[in-house]
């Protein structure tokens, strides 16, 4: 009996192909990210971009204080950083795109079923991640300061090193939420079991504050907005993760299977 032929037999391009086609598709990304700046530049432009970012905590500032700049550049450069992390948020599913269209050629059917929903649903996890740090965790945090400052001292943060806290707590907060991915992708390629992961549901608690103190501000509410969902999320990554593998099974894993079920001759 002939053996199965290889899918990818006859895919392989030389070394110079696959480098110049890595060479376009970041320029097809960084081409998105540059439109996505451009129009974000015009409209909203990057001063009501930066009034948005501050929204959180200048609500929460006692009446009359402002963020205020430090440096002489200050209130051009802040706004057009945040203006590129915007464009990097709205052209971030090109980017990924780029990033499947690349990998894709080299993989098996069934792993082209495990990349894709895998990059979609990343995507949303990571700006469901901002999203929650920047409506629930940042003017959580600002309550939190104002309520224990002493009544002598009037609040000015400099807009530098806010949004260098903002920009900080915001990839903390999306890698965060990434958790049911890493799951997931750890039990599909067998580095662990459903099994195992619900034997190391207890480190895993513990693991996550420990994260929490360390990364986020030293303020209960902080701390607690990450570690809890992130607990949560690894739950949700188990049961996504047994589901995830029986849908990606390779056509081999299936045959053996069904030959395993089908009585002796």
């Amino acid at each position: 009996m002939s053996e199965p032929r290889d899918e990818l037999e006859g895919s392989e391009q030389p070394f110079v192909s696959h480098l110049v086609e890595l060479r376009d598709r970041l320029i097809r990304a960084i081409v998105a990210i540059g439109l996505a700046f451009a129009v974000l530049a015009f409209f909203p432009g990057p001063s009501s971009l930066y009034d948005l970012l501050a929204q959180p905590l200048s609500a929460h500032l006692p009446q009359g204080s402002k963020l205020i700049a430090t440096n002489v550049i200050s209130p051009i450069l802040v706004p057009l950083k945040i203006t590129l992390m915007a464009a990097f948020m709205v052209a971030l599913p090109v980017v990924l795109y780029q990033v499947w269209a690349f990998v894709a050629p080299g993989l098996y059917s069934h792993e082209k079923k495990m990349v894709l929903p895998l990059v979609v649903s990343s995507t949303l996890l990571f700006v469901a991640g901002v999203a929650f740090c920047y409506f629930l965790v940042i003017p959580g945090m600002a309550k939190f300061i104002q309520a224990f400052a002493p009544t002598s001292i009037t609040a000015a943060p400099d807009i530098e090193q806010y949004f260098g806290f903002v920009l900080t707590l915001f990839f903390v907060f999306g890698i965060a939420f990434e958790v049911p991915i890493a799951v997931i992708v750890l039990a599909r390629v067998g580095v662990v079991t459903i099994a195992q992961l619900r034997q190391f549901r207890g480190y895993f608690v513990v693991g996550a504050f420990i994260v929490a103190a360390v990364v986020t501000p030293p303020d209960v509410i902080s701390q607690l907005a990450l570690a809890i969902p992130m607990c949560i999320l690894y739950e949700i990554g188990i049961i996504a993760a047994g589901l995830f593998i029986k849908h990606t099974k390779a056509p081999a894993d299936v045959d053996v299977k069904k030959a395993g079920d089908s009585p002796a001759a």
